[in-house]
């Protein structure tokens, strides 16, 4: 082991712990997470169970059911301070996706800005949930669309954009009114405990300010394919979004069709 090796061991601790992930979420479990610079161990998370997956979707749909009820611009504001928290650790969050991906310096940093972008989109989007006010055969009388959540979203990311690929999804499901839970890619949970943990930064100073939001309302869930599997096969989850390979697809897609579900696929 050379010094390099212990120095990028010793700054993901540095940059976990800078951004409030607690250190028993990445170390004494059975899950090894390898930096592809140096081919050796960076952290060892605990797993989650089928049951507690399954408990967590439970949660997460509870979560729903009470945030689908704050108004919209209000969903938005909580999003803008995701933007601002992600902003603030930008040069962190960039640099965990560099080691635990393999990226250069300038891919990690595109990414979490990527993830500042969508929030942006986001907040505006929550002044705009429109829907149209349609004139009928009947006198006096006007037809009224409405959009309504959908629940708790799945999201099952690759490694490969290991944090962009939740936010492009997390961002417009929260403003829209849903919960989320997320099984990232086992080759990169680390960048999933760090968002997380920047998600739940903005979440305390919403509440803080005011604001009315649930426990549970984005969950992150670190396993293996039987973690997904429950994911896609839970009643409560009423979308799945997906980005993998086409083998994932096609086992994905035909599972949440079997009940009715829906799926955004790449």
């Amino acid at each position: 082991m050379t010094l390099a090796t212990l120095d990028l061991a010793a700054e993901v601790k540095n940059i976990l712990g800078g951004l409030g992930v607690k250190a028993e979420s990445y170390t004494g479990g059975t899950l090894a997470v390898r930096s592809p610079i140096t081919g050796l161990e960076i952290g060892r998370l605990p797993e989650e169970t089928a049951a507690g997956a399954a408990k967590a979707i439970d949660a997460a749909h509870a979560a729903f059911l009470e945030w689908r009820l704050v108004p919209a611009p209000k969903r938005g504001e909580l999003i803008r301070l995701l933007g601002e928290e992600l902003r603030a650790a930008k040069t962190a969050l960039g640099r965990l996706v560099s080691i635990e991906v393999g990226k250069v310096t300038s891919e990690g940093l595109g990414e979490v800005q990527e993830m500042i972008d969508i929030c942006d989109f986001a907040v505006g989007l929550s002044r705009q949930l429109y829907g149209l006010t349609i004139a009928t055969e009947r006198s006096e009388h006007r037809m009224m669309e409405t959009w309504h959540p959908l629940g708790a979203i799945g999201i099952i990311s690759a490694f490969n954009f290991p944090v962009a690929v939740w936010s492009w999804n997390a961002a417009l499901a929260i403003v829209c009114g849903n919960s989320t839970v997320w099984k990232p890619s086992e080759k990169t949970p680390l960048t999933a405990l760090a968002t997380q943990a920047i998600f739940e930064k903005a979440l305390a100073r919403f509440v803080a300010d005011g604001g009315k939001a649930p426990k549970n309302l984005s969950t992150v869930l670190i396993g293996g394919r039987d973690i997904g599997e429950v994911l896609v096969d839970h009643d409560k989850i009423p979308l799945v979004s997906a980005t993998g390979s086409t083998a994932m697809g096609r086992a994905v897609g035909p599972r949440l069709a079997s009940r009715f579900a829906r799926s955004l696929l790449e």
